[in-house]
């Protein structure tokens, strides 16, 4: 009995914890500071030997760590041997010569017939088409190529003078009472039609012709090249009737 009253005795008693936390200061515009610790001040290397970061700054003696510029092998390297990069055979290549066209589907067409921000009663040009927020002028670089993407939402007979045009646009142009021509436009062509403003006191170029390489698309009747013959015939005839 003794002995289990100095076992009691001995025994401390952990103070208790407040459920509640201490009281938090109100926010002020004089006590607005960030939270301890969230700025990690940087080391200042070479201030002398009494920093404990002078002379060899943290970096030991000699190695190739300690030394100046990149402290460890460049990325890829692997010790000597043909690294792994030059062991896989390319493949593919990116075309310098690319004329990407940017792409338009024949349904956005008609939802800004809709709006009533293209008048379809007139030519419908790739300026048509900027002025009227479809296309961005930054983005049309080479050209603009109308897609066939919703083409049953298409009901408006319209006319159409575009860079390219796929075949199930087409039809679908045709389709609904309209007619379709591509034409051709190089980077300066695509300037004097997009920007007229920049060629003010000066004559607008003239439309280029396509190059050798283009030359079969433009000539021919079944893209409504510009260039083929059934479209001069259609032209010249509809010059004569004026």
């Amino acid at each position: 009995m003794f002995a289990l009253r100095q076992a009691f005795q001995r025994m401390t008693v952990a103070p208790v914890r407040s459920l509640h936390s201490a009281p938090v200061e109100s926010i002020r515009l004089n006590n607005l500071a960030d939270n301890a610790g969230a700025h990690k001040r940087g080391k200042r290397l070479g201030r002398g030997i009494g920093s404990g970061k002078g002379k060899t700054c943290g970096r030991g003696h000699k190695g190739q760590k300690a030394r100046s510029g990149r402290s460890g092998p460049a990325l890829g390297f692997e010790g000597g041997q043909t690294p792994i990069y030059q062991r896989v055979p390319k493949r593919g290549f990116n075309n310098k010569w690319a004329t990407p066209m940017h792409p338009l589907n024949v349904d956005r067409l008609q939802l800004f017939i809709d709006m009533g921000r293209i008048d379809p009663t007139q030519t419908i040009t790739i300026k048509t088409l900027t002025d009227c927020g479809l296309l961005t002028t930054s983005r049309v670089k080479h050209g603009v190529k109308l897609l066939a993407n919703g083409k049953e939402h298409l009901t408006t007979p319209i006319n159409i003078e575009i860079s390219q045009a796929s075949e199930g646009a087409i039809a679908a142009i045709e389709k609904a009472g309209g007619s379709i021509k591509s034409v051709y436009y190089n980077r300066l062509g695509l300037r004097a039609l997009l920007k007229p403003h920049k060629f003010e006191g000066k004559l607008l170029p003239q439309n280029a012709r396509p190059p050798p390489k283009k030359m079969g698309y433009y000539t021919n009747y079944d893209k409504r090249g510009y260039l083929s013959a059934e479209i001069q015939v259609q032209e010249a005839l509809k010059k004569m009737a004026a």
